[in-house]
């Protein structure tokens, strides 16, 4: 019996995501005295998971995968799991695996706890800390059932290294008609820029910034930092950005490891969205500004100083330390 881990790829190469839930596995494995099988689906270099505390790799190979598909990767998982006999599947918790891990618990007859922020508190019974009330606070969260699904929260548990020597063995699941009932076409993703859902980085403008004509300065910052770019709501709705950028509750959430706010008053709608992350940067010339209390850094100054400033420091850091 092993713990079970889900580990996403795109363009057959890992996600810090799912290396974040190898690890995660990993800890798991070591209070049930256990060991981790990965499962991949189209990945290149398996190998690299036995650096996480992965011993086992089932690589799933199938032209049929190389686009999402909720009902047939949940299939997939589901019979790896039933194949190692795993009583606990650990999944990440990008936007691929909130769709999947449900599909698993019905398939697996499982229950599922999604953003767990650590280890389980005790293996028996299973119970695990959660966020809540939009990483407001924690709760504890018991699974009773035989099989147990874990999402990981992003930027929780953190990338710990416990080199292993990864087996890999192919796995050819069995796969229906019935898990294509719906049939992805295509895929259209910008490419010549990071997205929000994977960026480490995240610079963001608000209201502040005055109109649609000043966002080449949150660009160039980005693009300093190799960042994404986002804003606040008022900012998508009147038309300044894309929606697609506009991160909060009702938006995109983030939870990247930096997030840097510039000219964002921080409505509390906005915070909830935001407060994943793991440092928080605001830059705003009102001192009063409700973003400062949850703010780690904070600049008091005019964006349209600060900003440019800030960036050419960063390029001068950055060819000096290349």
């Amino acid at each position: 019996m092993s713990v079970l881990v889900y580990i996403e790829s795109e363009n057959g190469k890992f996600k810090k995501a799912s290396y974040e839930a190898a690890s995660y596995a990993k800890g798991v494995a070591d209070q049930l005295g256990s060991s981790v099988t990965a499962v991949t689906i189209n990945a290149e270099n398996n190998e690299v998971l036995g650096t996480y505390g992965v011993s086992k790799v089932l690589q799933v190979n199938n032209d049929q995968l190389s686009k999402f598909n909720a009902d047939a990767y949940a299939d997939v998982i589901a019979q790896a799991a039933k194949n190692e006999d795993a009583k606990v599947v650990v999944i990440g918790q990008t936007a691929n695996d909130k769709y999947v891990a449900p599909i698993i618990a019905v398939n697996l007859e499982a229950g599922y706890a999604s953003n767990v922020v650590a280890l389980p508190e005790s293996t028996s019974p299973f119970t695990i800390k959660r966020n809540a009330f939009t990483n407001k606070a924690f709760n504890f969260t018991t699974i009773s059932s035989d099989v147990k699904i874990v999402g990981v929260a992003k930027n929780a548990y953190g990338v710990k290294e416990n080199e292993t020597s990864a087996a890999v063995e192919d796995f050819s699941p069995s796969l229906d008609a019935s898990d294509f009932s719906v049939n992805v076409e295509s895929v259209d993703k910008a490419t010549d820029k990071v997205t929000i859902a994977d960026a480490e980085i995240v610079v963001s403008g608000g209201r502040g910034l005055k109109g649609p004509e000043n966002w080449d300065m949150i660009e160039n910052l980005a693009e300093t930092l190799g960042a994404a770019t986002a804003c606040s709501k008022p900012v998508s709705d009147m038309g300044w950005r894309p929606h697609s950028e506009h991160v909060g509750q009702t938006g995109k959430p983030v939870a990247a490891n930096l997030y840097i706010a510039v000219g964002i008053s921080g409505a509390i709608q906005h915070l909830a969205g935001i407060n994943a992350s793991k440092y928080k940067v605001v830059i705003n010339n009102d001192p009063e500004a409700p973003f400062f209390k949850a703010a780690d850094y904070g600049i008091v100054g005019d964006a349209f100083e600060v900003v440019p400033q800030l960036n050419e420091k960063l390029k001068e850091f950055k060819a000096n330390n290349a």
